[in-house]
């Protein structure tokens, strides 16, 4: 499972580019692509391009480098504690790809504690919490852990008795598919109810190894869900979407959520309006299954949570969206 931890030197070699833009934006937020993530580039600037290659443009936007306050409602080292019933838990710092749209974009290329030195706080956490039921775990990639280390993980976690439900964010099965083995297929099935949430965002990047990837953890009995990112140049288009959807559901992966871009830092050459996905959601309703739809959500700058974008949730003054969050609260978010 080889990483390209500079891949400008093949994307030189293949397509013949000019290396300088590039490093300078590598030298503030690396690159990584893997091989297999790098073999599904067409052309540059396609769809698969815009997810992995940097970007001039990520130097020139100002936007907050943790727009959901994640450090603020982190209790301990590695865990952030942001709805009363569920926590999510960073158990690694690294990926197969460097996502170019990464809502943690701020710690590529910082010296990052080891994951591993807060694990045991982070249990002692959970367990002292039974209002905790359900723990996501993301990173970085949970799935670029070892499978022992892995294992170990899920094992501490299953002894807590008021935890129910373990989730696992990853993208591997999408840039790094030899990475689901049956061993740890294996693993997973252990410690069940366990679900996976993956992050297809182009029809491109369902290809037959990931295919068969996600077929090996359905075989396990894993449910599995897709979490898209609404990105400019990507997806933002109703066809481009509903393909993605309909092939998902061929791959036994159930889609989730539709995320309008974050307001983070060197991303913003990805936002679409809210207009745009609404325009989305709109061509997918009626002219394709219902199992075909994912929920179309804004997750708030403050940490104030993921909202559904409903007609019943949403009201428009200008460019300023006024957002009724879960708890009643009422959020202004600047549109584009």
């Amino acid at each position: 499972m080889k990483i390209v931890h500079s891949a400008l030197d093949p994307l030189v070699s293949r397509f013949g580019i000019d290396p300088a833009p590039l490093a300078a934006v590598a030298d503030r937020y690396p690159v990584r692509i893997s091989p297999h993530y790098l073999s599904l580039i067409q052309e540059p600037g396609d769809p698969i391009w815009r997810q992995c290659v940097p970007d001039t443009l990520e130097l020139e936007d100002d936007q907050l480098p943790d727009p959901l306050d994640e450090e603020r409602l982190s209790p301990v080292p590695g865990l952030i504690h942001r709805y009363p019933d569920r926590v999510v838990w960073l158990v690694s710092k690294e990926c197969a790809v460097f996502c170019r749209f990464c809502m943690r974009k701020r710690r590529l290329g910082q010296l990052l504690p080891e994951p591993r030195d807060s694990r045991q706080a982070a249990l002692e956490y959970i367990a002292a919490h039974p209002e905790i039921r359900d723990v996501i775990l993301s990173g970085g990639d949970p799935l670029m852990l070892p499978d022992a280390e892995l294992d170990e993980i899920l094992a501490s976690l299953r002894v807590i008795p008021h935890l129910e439900i373990i989730r696992v964010g990853s993208r591997a099965p999408v840039v790094l598919p030899e990475r689901i083995t049956p061993g740890l297929c294996a693993i997973l099935k252990k410690y069940h109810p366990l679900y996976l949430n993956t992050h297809f965002n182009h029809p491109l990047e369902i290809t037959p190894q990931s295919a068969a990837a996600c077929s090996r953890l359905a075989d396990a009995g894993i449910p599995l869900g897709n979490q898209s990112v609404l990105l400019k140049g990507v997806n933002d288009d109703p066809a481009v979407m509903t393909t993605l959807m309909q092939r998902l559901l061929a791959i036994r992966v159930r889609p989730y959520y539709l995320h309008q871009m974050d307001l983070v830092r060197g991303t913003g050459h990805f936002r679409t309006s809210v207009a745009c996905g609404v325009r989305i959601m709109a061509a997918l309703r009626g002219h394709t299954s219902g199992m075909a739809i994912p929920y179309y959500v804004i997750d708030l700058p403050g940490g104030k949570g993921k909202i559904p974008i409903l007609p019943e949730s949403v009201k428009r003054e200008g460019r300023t969206l006024m957002i009724t969050t879960y708890t009643g609260e009422v959020v202004e978010y600047e549109d584009v």
